[in-house]
């Protein structure tokens, strides 16, 4: 668990994290959004000492990471950066295994932990290991990345705008990826991002953040239907709240008994995927299926519109 509590970071007479608390849970993702100048990236970075605060502290597991060395404290925390920020004179394996040569890992520990990342990054190790960035595309350079911030096993990762440099198709598989990580090695992930539903597709819960100031920190839903003020509800979307409502929801969790002659869909789409379907096919209902292709029950239209309005 990370416990922020009362940051303060001034630069001069400009504040630019202003008294910020928050408790992030332990195997959660959280994701801090606002706009340019918001404090986001300056909070992720207090929380690894990159950014030394003003007052206020963080703790880990109920530790005061200013009573540790800065460069030990970086070396059991992840971090990854968009861009990557990958060595170009290294291979990527000797880029992932940057952290564990320096705690001194046994080189044969370095060479298991490097072809498990890349093989849980569905990066064959046989064609990737001896390659080089410049030998990569946009996507695989963002895997070699998040791989050497987990490389060493960390606890937690921070990740600065991660995937702001990637175009839409790879951008949405990178955020597939990052999801199957997080299941697989039970990271705490703290992000920011600037973009509203990036921060909603991957949080557990979301800060919202302007001129330093933290306006609400709570589940995206919560966000949604109950913004603390107005700001709040400008910054998650006044015109489309209905629609991102449906996509946090998926087909399998709103499903109802009955058979439908309509399409199937599956259980994992959410309810803006599967509304947008049926309204391009011109039904009213269809069938949810489970990954095996079984049936679960139907959704209607209605139903659907149902999850878009707020409790």
């Amino acid at each position: 668990m990370i416990a922020i509590e009362h940051l303060t970071k001034r630069y001069g007479s400009t504040t630019v994290v202003d008294d910020v608390s928050m408790v992030i849970e332990r195997n959660s993702i959280t994701v801090i959004v606002g706009t340019s100048g918001s404090g986001k990236s300056t909070l992720l970075r207090m929380v690894n000492r990159l950014v030394e605060p003003e007052s206020g502290r963080v703790l880990i597991d109920g530790r005061d990471t200013a009573h540790e060395p800065a460069h030990l404290l970086r070396r059991r925390i992840g971090y990854a950066i968009q861009g990557h920020g990958l060595f170009p004179h290294r291979s990527v394996a000797e880029n992932i295994a940057t952290v564990p040569h320096l705690l001194g890992w046994e080189p044969a520990r370095i060479r298991s932990r490097v072809t498990a990342l890349l093989e849980a990054l569905q990066l064959d190790p046989a064609v990737f290991a001896r390659k080089y960035p410049h030998q990569l595309s946009g996507g695989q350079q963002q895997r070699v990345g998040v791989a050497r911030a987990l490389a060493a096993e960390p606890e937690v990762l921070l990740m600065d705008e991660p995937f702001g440099a990637l175009d839409p198709i790879i951008r949405d598989k990178a955020q597939d990826d990052l999801l199957d990580i997080q299941r697989r090695f039970a990271t705490t992930i703290v992000l920011v991002t600037h973009d509203i539903d990036e921060a909603f597709r991957l949080g557990d819960r979301v800060a919202v953040m302007s001129a330093g100031r933290l306006l609400q920190y709570d589940r995206p839903e919560v966000l949604l239907k109950h913004p603390a003020d107005t700001l709040v509800a400008r910054m998650t979307g006044l015109s489309d709240r209905a629609m991102r409502l449906l996509a946090l929801t998926t087909a399998g969790e709103a499903v109802v008994p009955g058979a439908s002659d309509g399409p199937g869909v599956a259980s994992s789409a959410s309810l803006r995927e599967v509304l947008c379907e049926l309204i391009w096919r011109g039904v009213d209902s269809a069938n949810v299926v489970d990954a095996a292709g079984a049936p679960l029950g139907r959704l209607t239209i209605a139903t659907i519109l149902a999850h878009g309005r707020p409790s």
